[in-house]
């Protein structure tokens, strides 16, 4: 059955689909037939990520049936006639040189009016593809065609007509004339091509010069009026938090688990945030316990003399994911920002929102409730004791559980779960400046980790559900109670998120989301919608610390140029060495659809292109960017001989 179109721009992501093959080509010109094809023509253009300009053709209507073409005029003053028309119609030449003279004079000014004073894109050794709404009787198209080849200054290497719908008789006969013909669809009977539309209303000339100027400022990179560059004074952000304004989750990625710049940057906007805007605590891609213990250092509390200390529950790989300089000076300063506020005023927290700390969490809640209720920590006890079968690997647990359901532990923790979220501060702790229900409330959470994590680990082997959603909604569901319960001490509590970008990042705007997956962005986005506001970094080239295989050692990498068409080469591209892009209501200045590199834990340089880069529309993942052209790698605290040295010279392209 042929499609009907909703409109001319769904018509165009369509075609664009058949016309993939010559994406991301330097000798590509997309060229619209105006008014129809321009709407066409601009999904093409940026699908392909191809320049766009127009083709002024005018179609000869027969007097009084105007939609009936006895031939069309193009730019360069040629003529092409449909013989069979005007000879079954007996047409005169005089009628058709008075219809052509009036067409001339609307040709010239459209051309005029939708060129602004600029030149017209060259053609000349390129593939001039030719696009417009539809093909009937083929005139349009064919003068255009005829026109391109006649002008000796334009000459094309190929010509391509393409269209959404046409005549399968005028798409065949086409062949004759371009070099290639791609009509999307082609419906027998025809009809007219307005009955393939829904809306096929007139295209106006506003949104033609509009589309235009659209596609001219994606060509030339990302809106420069939107560019601010960085020069790390204490002003930098300033635009950046008057962008964030009113919001209450303020999402900061990474691009990678081992670039400085995006610890140090994110350290800088978290500092502002908590100090201008009353920001109450920052949630990590971290484990609940581990993150905790830095949370009561931070808070004045716990037995931890120094950052590093308090750090050093973080010794589940990668380490220098966390214990590096950067997070050790962010939790000193944010230690002292809490003591200068003062006792009974609201302190900013330090929290963990992951879930692979299985037995971690199983022994925060056991020593939680043997200081309030021993009685309830041997009930507790034993149900954890179901996992003391299988060992101190986690994914020991899963493998077999994952082959036999019945062995699992999950009916425990859920159980536990239940008895700890009905819990209450122990007696004559109500009262206790909120120490007892903060004690609670980490306990409740290490509970729900170690139900999420039995899950997650069970899954790798027996998978329902991906891993990857099973993590990203632990993560969300943690975020929420983390708000409501910060949201019980005052005015609705403000948050900040740290974590990689493919959490951060809303997953709908990616590749991803073919396969079923989620993320932690797009869970916050659709329930919060305008209160949250996320933004990416990303980088063209340095280094960085991170592992060849999975736990592996740290290594000091380089990270090499980033690929051709990515959004990384599009903002090396841009300008500045360092800058903070805002993406909102301006994201059609950005091609849609490009590569986006992600380096998590583990690098490999030599199967880049395999192993770390999707596809994804940049402005629909983020409300900004911040972008360092060259970065330098994090350093661990336990750095090792491998991480000094750095890797061996690079060998590209040879080294593949």
């Amino acid at each position: 059955m042929a499609i009907v179109f909703p409109d001319r721009r769904e018509a165009g992501r369509h075609l664009a689909g058949q016309l993939l093959h010559h994406a991301g080509r330097d000798d590509v010109v997309v060229l619209a037939l105006p008014r129809g094809g321009v709407p066409v023509a601009y999904e093409v253009a940026r699908a392909l990520k191809a320049p766009l300009d127009v083709f002024v053709v005018r179609k000869l209507g027969v007097p009084g049936y105007e939609e009936l073409a006895m031939g069309a005029i193009a730019s360069g003053g040629m003529r092409v006639l449909n013989q069979d028309i005007l000879d079954e119609l007996a047409l005169p030449a005089h009628v058709v040189d008075a219809v052509a003279a009036r067409e001339a004079q609307e040709l010239a000014r459209r051309e005029q009016l939708y060129r602004d004073g600029r030149p017209a894109l060259p053609v000349g050794g390129r593939i001039a593809i030719l696009i417009d709404d539809g093909l009937a009787t083929g005139a349009t198209m064919r003068a255009a065609i005829r026109a391109i080849r006649a002008i000796r200054a334009l000459r094309p290497a190929r010509i391509l007509a393409a269209v959404p719908v046409g005549s399968p008789d005028t798409c065949e006969a086409m062949r004759a004339e371009a070099d290639e013909v791609v009509c999307a669809t082609t419906p027998q009977p025809f009809l007219a091509v307005g009955r393939w539309y829904r809306d096929f209303s007139q295209t106006e000339d506003d949104e033609v010069r509009d589309l235009l100027a659209r596609a001219r400022e994606a060509a030339d990179g990302p809106p420069r009026r939107r560019i601010t560059p960085l020069s790390g004074g204490a002003q930098d952000y300033d635009g950046l938090l008057e962008a964030i304004g009113e919001a209450r989750f303020v999402l900061l990625g990474e691009a990678s688990h081992g670039t400085h710049e995006f610890y140090e940057e994110r350290a800088r906007i978290t500092r502002r945030l908590i100090e201008e805007k009353g920001f109450a605590a920052v949630a990590v891609e971290a484990d609940w316990p581990d993150a905790y213990r830095v949370n009561r250092y931070v808070q004045g509390a716990g037995e931890d003399l120094d950052a590093g200390a308090a750090l050093m529950d973080f010794r589940r790989y990668p380490t220098w994911m966390w214990r590096n300089q950067v997070v050790v000076d962010f939790v000193e300063w944010l230690r002292r920002h809490n003591a200068a506020r003062g006792e009974g005023r609201p302190r900013a927290g330090f929290y963990g929102l992951d879930l692979y700390s299985l037995h971690g969490a199983m022994k925060a809640v056991l020593q939680y409730l043997e200081g309030v209720d021993p009685a309830a920590a041997e009930a507790a006890r034993r149900r954890y004791a179901c996992f003391d079968h299988f060992g101190p690997d986690p994914q020991s647990y899963g493998f077999i559980a994952g082959a036999e359901v019945e062995q699992s532990c999950r009916d425990a923790v859920v159980a536990q779960l239940v008895e700890m979220l009905k819990r209450r501060p122990a007696a004559g702790q109500e009262r206790d400046s909120g120490l007892a229900q903060d004690e609670l409330f980490a306990a409740q959470q290490n509970a729900r980790l170690v139900k999420s994590a039995e899950a997650y680990y069970r899954a790798m082997f027996l998978a329902p559900e991906s891993t990857w959603n099973l993590r990203d909604r632990h993560m969300a569901e943690s975020f929420e109670a983390l708000l409501a319960h910060l949201g019980h001490r005052a005015d609705p509590a403000k948050l900040v998120v740290w974590a990689h970008n493919s959490h951060l990042g809303d997953a709908r705007a990616t590749d991803r989301a073919q396969r079923g997956e989620i993320n932690l962005g797009q869970l916050i986005r659709e329930k919060h919608r305008r209160e949250a506001f996320l933004i990416g970094f990303t980088t063209h080239h340095g280094t960085v610390t991170a592992a060849s295989h999975w736990g592996g050692r740290a290594e000091r990498k380089t990270v090499r140029p980033a690929l051709a068409q990515s959004y990384e080469a599009l903002l090396h591209a841009a300008g500045p060495d360092r800058f903070h892009l805002d993406l909102r209501g301006d994201g059609e200045a950005l091609p849609q659809r490009l590569l986006e590199r992600a380096i998590g834990v583990i690098y490999r340089p030599e199967t880049e292109r395999l192993s770390h880069y999707f596809h994804a529309d940049l402005a629909g993942q983020f409300d900004a960017v911040l972008h360092f052209d060259e970065t330098r790698a994090v350093e661990p605290l336990e750095r090792t001989s491998e991480w000094d040295s750095g890797e061996l010279a690079e060998t590209y392209p040879f080294g593949l």
